[in-house]
């Protein structure tokens, strides 16, 4: 638990340049999904269309940034006997205001979503940062770590649903790419055919196994790390 020292010993500005890299890291280097190897189940599941890991992704970040904060924020506070139920009564409240919101507001794509928004409660990475950060430092820096693992996580769901979207169904967030295939037009009138296996959890494994031999050719701090 080397995280759990206070970064902010010293009065030093929100946004250092110590405090940037928890923001950037997650993006690449430290990423949950493709480094750490956490939240994938979301990752296999809800990413057959964008528009279904776009609401995934903003009801992690509003989760991520609202429960570090309040950990933070009462950490000097919570009995250590108790800290994961206090995270779980935390997190699990704010899961169920997102819940109620997403079928007040977008009841199909909470119907899409089914179980899986309840799921963030055991989200991995939630947990993770609430417990390897947030219980050891100040509200900003902790707000601004959500942020950075809530984007790194968001943006592989994005990238991963956006080539399963496009090949499995030839459309991006609803809109018709390749022409229309019941009445056989634009590319499928040429013969051009819908990759079905693309929309079954295996092929999301596939995508988010090509992003991390991606990252890590480039990267070869990461394999060093390994």
């Amino acid at each position: 638990m080397s995280e759990v020292a206070e970064i902010t010993k010293k009065s030093e500005p929100l946004f250092s340049k110590k405090n940037r890299k928890l923001i950037t890291d997650p993006l690449d280097d430290h990423n949950p999904i493709t480094v750490q190897v956490l939240g994938i189940c979301s990752a296999l599941a809800i990413t057959v269309q964008v528009k279904q890991a776009v609401v995934m992704s903003i009801s992690v970040l509003f989760v991520m940034i609202m429960g570090n904060f309040l950990i933070s924020a009462m950490r000097n506070s919570i009995p250590d006997r108790i800290r994961i139920i206090v995270q779980l009564v935390v997190v699990a409240s704010l899961v169920i205001l997102v819940d109620q919101t997403l079928k007040a507001f977008v009841y199909d794509v909470s119907k899409a979503l089914s179980v899986f928004v309840g799921l963030i409660i055991t989200n991995c990475i939630i947990m993770g940062r609430l417990e390897a950060f947030a219980l050891g430092n100040k509200p900003g820096p902790s707000v601004l770590d959500a942020i950075g693992n809530a984007m790194g996580y968001a943006w592989i769901l994005i990238a991963v649903s956006v080539v399963r979207e496009i090949l499995g169904s030839g459309k991006l967030m609803g809109f018709e790419l390749f022409g229309n295939a019941s009445e056989m037009t634009g590319l499928y009138g040429m013969g051009f055919m819908n990759n079905n296996m693309m929309i079954l959890p295996p092929m999301a494994l596939v995508v988010v196994g090509i992003i991390i031999w991606i990252q890590r050719s480039r990267n070869t701090k990461l394999i060093e790390e390994n």
